[in-house]
Order: structure tokens, then sequence, then C-alpha cells
């Protein structure tokens, strides 16, 4: 029997499963979360945070000012001096487990209020967002009575006060990475979530507050880039931020001549590296899950797909009948593979540089799903022809977009690879573990995977290298950043 065409593969029928909106349970309006309570802005400023597969709204939130920056790190100071310091780490680790628990007890209603903010398909969200930021706390519990062991010293002591600024791909989880090792150490924090996904760090204060972590030990500003700019200026010990590596410039700019340490994760574009020998099948479900995974906002996504030529065409071709089957659609909905881009502006950055790749030569395939009428969309999309000069294959779109070059040998594989001012992730797939082990020590990233991609665990350290950043988050190399050693 003779294969159709990829292009005229649809996706396979399901009846529709949504989960319920209501299990997110939000309120009209969120305060700002200073000294154990939610309080309104100084000047009473607000903005909307909305739905991005409705553009319907959620909530009202509170705009945090420099007055309000200012109470929260005063409040963290306070909290420090008179009560996290003196804590043991026995106690410390009593906390963190309670608010691990307290997230799995909420994990239905935490996932639904991702997806409904961020929109993420739910089953990310419940399958691999929340569970992972509940074990975040739960590693790092077990470490805060054992910091003397962790090889930084007999005697390793907080820094004090951490601004933490976290990005909108990740809202919970990336809240769960900066405070849970923070927290451990015997910091207080400051947390600013991104502007177009507050909700769910704001419900995670709700959580300390059951967890009767003491005042003022974590605090929660939320508003847009000036409140951000606010706390990097402020007189913390520590800033860490995640997010674009325009901005982690600036922040470092800022904090140059001042005592303020810094770690930055920052952007990233990824290679994926398929060898002659790797199995193909599951090779395709790598390759979707490094990219289309979050709908492509992922720092560090598999975006580039350097693939051996004696395979290529044989990749290509499952890969577009792959990508013809994956689910577009409504975030709530079981079913979905992958949700709606965050907020217009993204939208508007990946249609550029996707124009960007056909203008310059590049071959376009893009999934022929029909896309919901309301709401920031974008279809799956793999460029073929793709020269290095290419912006698509240079400048990170953060978006389900893939851009897919060959080679012939190692050495060209990872010289392709390395061609980037960006060092985060890079993938290898081959069933040769020699050649495995000697590409991946030539990889100029800060995490190299085997035969899969994106896989995160607590115990693991994260982070990158050159425009990607530098610092580790998670495992026992996450403590160090917020330890005086």
């Amino acid at each position: 029997m003779e294969e159709r065409p990829a292009s005229t593969l649809s996706a396979l029928e399901y009846d529709p499963a949504p989960e319920s909106a209501g299990l997110a349970r939000l309120r009209e309006g969120y305060g700002l979360f200073i000294g154990g309570a939610f309080v309104e802005a100084a000047d009473g400023a607000t903005f909307e945070t909305i739905n991005p597969a409705t553009e319907e709204p959620l909530a009202r939130v509170a705009q945090a000012g420099e007055a309000d920056v200012a109470a929260a790190v005063a409040a963290a100071r306070r909290a420090y001096d008179k009560v996290w310091r003196k804590t043991t780490g026995a106690q410390r680790s009593k906390y963190l487990f309670r608010i691990a628990r307290l997230i799995q007890e909420r994990s239905r209603e935490l996932a639904v209020l991702e997806s409904l903010d961020n929109g993420k398909p739910i089953r990310e969200s419940r399958d691999i967002d929340v569970p992972l930021a509940a074990a975040h706390f739960f590693y790092y519990a077990g470490w805060a009575d054992k910091l003397e062991h962790a090889g930084f010293g007999p005697d390793p002591r907080p820094l004090g006060v951490a601004g933490q600024i976290i990005p909108w791909n990740f809202p919970l989880l990336m809240a769960a990475w900066k405070l849970a090792p923070a927290l451990a150490a015997g910091n207080t924090c400051v947390l600013k979530p991104a502007e177009t996904t507050p909700l769910s760090a704001l419900v995670l204060a709700e959580i300390l507050q059951q967890a009767e972590l003491p005042d003022g030990v974590v605090n929660v500003v939320t508003g847009d880039g000036s409140t951000g700019a606010a706390l990097v200026a402020s007189p913390v010990d520590k800033v860490a931020f995640t997010g674009s590596t325009e901005v982690g410039k600036v922040i470092q700019r800022r904090l140059a001549g001042r005592p303020t340490r810094l770690t930055l994760e920052l952007g990233g574009k990824g290679a994926n590296i398929v060898f002659d020998d790797a199995p193909l099948d599951e090779v395709v479900e790598g390759i979707v899950d490094g990219i289309f995974f979050n709908q492509g906002h992922v720092c560090c996504a598999g975006s580039r797909l350097l693939v051996q030529e004696s395979v290529a065409e044989d990749v290509l071709h499952r890969l577009r009948r792959r990508v013809d089957q994956l689910r577009v659609g409504d975030p709530l909905d079981k079913n979905t593979d992958v949700g709606a881009i965050n907020s217009a502006a993204q939208l508007e950055k990946i249609r550029e540089l996707t124009a960007w790749g056909e203008r310059e030569g590049a071959t376009r395939y893009t999934s022929p799903c029909a896309l919901p009428e309301r709401g920031y969309w974008f279809a799956p999309t793999v460029f073929t022809d793709v020269a290095q000069t290419h912006r698509i294959a240079r400048e990170e779109v953060f978006g389900p977009v893939l851009s897919v070059l060959t080679f012939r040998t190692p050495e060209e594989a990872v010289a392709k690879a390395n061609n980037t001012t960006y060092g985060l992730a890079c993938g290898v797939w081959s069933e040769k573990g020699s050649r495995t082990l000697w590409v991946a020590e030539r990889l100029r990233a800060g995490v190299v995977w085997a035969n899969t991609y994106n896989r995160f665990d607590p115990a693991s350290p994260f982070g990158g290298v050159r425009e990607s950043g530098f610092g580790r988050e998670g495992g026992r190399h996450g403590l160090e950043a917020y330890l005086d050693v």
C-alpha cells in the first residue's frame, strides 16, 4: 500500500475532554504579598491579566511601584534579621516540606490556573510543571539541615535578601526553582513574576500563608518591567534572573560595581543532533518534545535540528507526518498537544522571524491544523534548507518553530552546534555511547542530553554558558548561588 503524503494526514480525532476552568477559583483581584499579607499598591495601580487562548480577562492584579518594592525588600530584611537567620536547618526543612505537600494538595487547582494564565496544555501543567514544583521544595527541604555537608565549607552562610525575577513560560516551576534553594540556604526573598503570568505566584503566596511561613520571608511584587527594574535597583544581597539575554545584559550592567551577587539563566538556541544510527521513531518523538513542548516557549528548546545527511530525508518525512498529528487548541482540553502563544507581543515576534525565514530562502512546512478564531495561536512549523546565516538559525524564536540543518561528520555536527552565541542545552541521538560522549564533551553548552530532550530533575543542575548566562539552578549546585562561600 502506498503511503499518503504527510500533508494529507490529519490529527487523530478525539472527543473533547476539557478540565473545568472553575477549579482555578480565581478572585476578581489580587494585591501584592508583602510582610505576610496581601495589600494594594501604594498608588492603587492595577493591570489586567488575560487568558491568551480566549483574550478574555482573568483578574486584576496590583502594579507594584518603587515604594511597594522598597516595602517588600524592607519586609524581607526584617524577616531575615529577626526570624529567618535564627532558624535551624531542621526548622526551615519543615516549612519547605509543608509547602511541597500543600502544592500537591492543590495541584489540580494550580494546573488549571497555570493553563488559563499561560496558555500551556493542561496535561503539561498537570503532569510536569506542578509535580516538578513540589519536587523542588521536597528536594531542598532535604538539604536545609545538611548545608555543611554540601561541599561549600564547614560553615556556609546565607547571603541575606534575594531579589528573584522569573519569566512567563514556566511561572510556578520557575518560582519553585528560585524560592526553594534560597529558603533552604536561609535567605529571605522578594519574588517578581512576569507581567503576563502573575497568578500562580500569588496563589503560591496563599500556600505560604497556609504553611505558616513567617511573615516577610517571601514577598511577591507583581508588575511590568519597571517593577523588575526597581527590584534590581533596591538594596538586595542577591539578584537571580531568568529571562531574555537582552534584559540579562541590562541587569548585569546595572549591578556592575555593586556587591550584589548575580546569577542569570537566559536565552538559548539548542541543537538537537541526530546521527544515522539513532532509532528514528524515538528520535522524532524527541524532536517534537524538544521544540513543540510548551509551544516552544522553552529557553533550552531544541530549536535547531542537525541531522546526518544519510537519514535526513527519512527523518523529515516522519517528522512532517508527526507534526500533522499534533492537536492544537484549547489548553484546558486534556487531548491538546500545543496550546496558545502567551501574548500578542510574543506572537508578533514569532510571525516576524518566520517571515524572515521565508524571505531568506528557507522552505517552510506548517501544520495544516485549524486554529481557533480568538486568542494567540501559531501552528507548528518546520523550516528546511536553512543556512547558518539565517535569522531563524541564529535568533531565539521562542515559539513552535524548528530550523533543520544537515551534517556529514561528527566534527561538522559539533562545529554547527557550537556556531551560536548561546550555550544552554543540546541533545545527541546515537546508539553508540562512545560517539555520544565524544560529541558531548565538545559541545559548548551547560546541559547535554543523550537520546532524550527536555528532561529535568530537582537533583540535576541546570544553567548555561556564554550568552545563556551563568550560575546553576537545581541540585547541590543550586545552593551555592544563595550561600556566602
